[in-house]
């Protein structure tokens, strides 16, 4: 009788040549049948398959590494963030992940990075779990029937495996988890780590790394557009400042939540999906989010009922952090091509928990770059223990764990870009006015929606313009729909004095930041940044 070859679609030159049954590119339909059948998760009342992740519920940036080639090493900007870790080290864990993965089942997904196809690169994405399969296909740009036949050679290969567990006295890293990006071998080994949004990152940490190389600047920003002009709009900001709220507009479309490139052709997302928090979702807030926990959505660590199946998203006992993952096209006014056109405004969104940055305000070319290499927002007081009063957060690029090239390589393609397309760049505060977080009030989200929109449509550059002597940029001093009073900050303290005081200080904590991590950025950049002008 004639045997049957086993099918293991380029597994074997990775190493894994005797696995029990491979499967390539399944529907999410038979991904969570298998999931289930696994006992890696369970379907909620909506269709979702919920998953658990045990120990680790978000990111452990303490076990990122990048492997340290003589091919790479003076492209990395190495530091806290980008850890160097010898091609030996990562050679023997590599080989004793493989080897774990003998005689398992393993799922494999072949998919795309970058919704322009001259921008896109093919990964292949291995995984010990069906669930965290069903994950990456709906997140990653699923390719058609006639692509995946001609897929061909991947650009990278991403292997996780949860299951195995490093020995950090023996594998030379700190935990039992570890996330490691070889760029020169095109590898990357996930391990110990359950945490989904572990594989999605890594993604992107290898599009920033080779997208300047092909002019393409990388965003860590969501992105939208007018249906009827084009007109495209980016929205930077860290967690808590807003950035997926004020780009859910449903007047607009929706091109993506994350991740984005621009390059000559304009805005594209790096995804096919999206990956949203869901601690305190609420359907009247939020309804495109929740009405995408469907069928075919992977939800992390909310807490469901057993008897009911009902997820409770404002339990947080399991993490505050809690997720769900789904594609694109479940929300309604997505663009699903992912496509836009080059933006004509970037907005820049910090919840200033001090109360002195100016609601909006207007950037200046080097102004936008500055505040695009610090990245600006504030934790609040009593958010975190210690923390007493509000304290800064500086993100380069607003993504710094996943920009492995030096500040000035993004921040120069910016400028770069923002002066060949003429793009109006805004900073906009949805903080604290009146006082700092704790006396004064959180700006309210119709103004900062009536603000945005005037950037958006240009309403804003018919206003008087104002400078702002601490933080170094224009303030209109009127917009629609936006009490007049509220636009210059200090007109909404009670004590003018007490709020000179808060801004010198924030300005002294942009001074210190930007002097301590980029000492060698041009002085016309540092010049533009919040500084005390009499």
């Amino acid at each position: 009788m004639k045997s049957v070859k086993k099918r293991t679609y380029g597994l074997k030159k990775l190493g894994i040549i005797n696995p029990t049954r491979v499967y390539r590119n399944l529907s999410p339909a038979i991904l969570v049948e298998k999931a289930i059948e696994r006992g890696e998760g369970t379907l909620s009342s909506t269709g979702a398959l919920v998953v658990t992740t045990g120990k680790y519920t978000g990111r452990s940036p303490e076990d990122k590494f990048i492997v340290d080639t003589e091919a790479i090493h003076d492209s990395i900007a190495w530091g806290k963030v980008n850890k160097p870790i010898s091609k030996e080290k990562f050679d023997f864990i590599y080989s004793k992940v493989i080897a774990y993965l003998q005689n398992r089942e393993i799922f494999v997904f072949d998919g795309f990075a970058g919704a322009d196809p001259t921008c896109r690169l093919k990964f292949r994405i291995v995984n010990e779990l069906a669930s965290q399969n069903l994950f990456i296909q709906q997140l990653l740009i699923r390719p058609t029937k006639e692509e995946l036949v001609n897929y061909a050679k991947e650009d990278y290969t991403i292997i996780a495996a949860p299951g195995f567990k490093c020995n950090p006295e023996t594998d030379g890293v700190n935990s039992e988890a570890a996330i490691i990006i070889d760029y020169e071998a095109k590898k990357v080994v996930i391990c110990g780590t359950q945490y989904s949004g572990e594989i999605k990152k890594s993604v992107f940490c290898i599009m920033n790394y080779l997208m300047p190389e092909r002019d393409v600047l990388p965003m860590h920003c969501s992105a939208n557009m007018d249906a009827e002009t084009g007109e495209t709009a980016v929205f930077f900001g860290l967690s808590g400042t807003g950035k997926t709220t004020l780009s859910a507009d449903p007047r607009r479309l929706l091109i993506g939540d994350d991740e984005h490139g621009w390059s000559d052709h304009g805005v594209f997302n790096f995804e096919g999906g999206c990956y949203a928090k869901c601690i305190n979702l609420d359907k009247n807030n939020e309804p495109e989010i929740y009405n995408a926990i469907r069928f075919g959505s992977l939800v992390e660590n909310v807490v469901m009922d057993s008897g009911t199946r009902k997820l409770d998203f404002f339990d947080g006992s399991l993490t505050e952090n809690t997720r769900v993952g789904y594609p694109i096209d479940y929300i309604e006014n997505a663009q699903v091509t992912g496509v836009g056109h080059i933006p004509n405004v970037i907005i820049f969104l910090t919840a200033d928990a001090f109360g002195v940055l100016p609601p909006i305000s207007r950037l200046s070319k080097e102004a936008a770059m500055y505040h695009f290499i610090t990245g600006f927002t504030s934790k609040l007081a009593g958010t975190e223990r210690g923390v007493t009063e509000p304290q800064p957060t500086f993100s380069t690029c607003f993504g710094e764990p996943f920009m492995p090239k030096r500040p000035s390589v993004y921040a120069k393609m910016l400028g770069e870009k923002i002066e060949k397309y003429h793009t109006r760049v805004y900073l906009v505060n949805t903080g604290w006015t009146g006082g700092p977080y704790g006396i004064g009030e959180r700006i309210k989200l119709k103004y900062t929606r009536a603000m945005i929109n005037a950037a958006l449509n240009g309403e804003i550059e018919n206003q008087e313009f104002v400078h702002n002597k601490f933080f170094n940029v224009d303030v209109p001093q009127g917009c629609p729909d936006v009490p007049a009073e509220m636009l210059n900050p200090s007109n909404t303290w009670n004590n003018k004095e007490s709020y000179d005081t808060y801004a010198e200080k924030l300005v002294k904590m942009f001074n210190d930041n930007f002097a301590s991590k980029y000492p060698n950025i041009s002085e016309d950049i540092v010049n533009a940044g919040p500084r005390i002008i009499e």
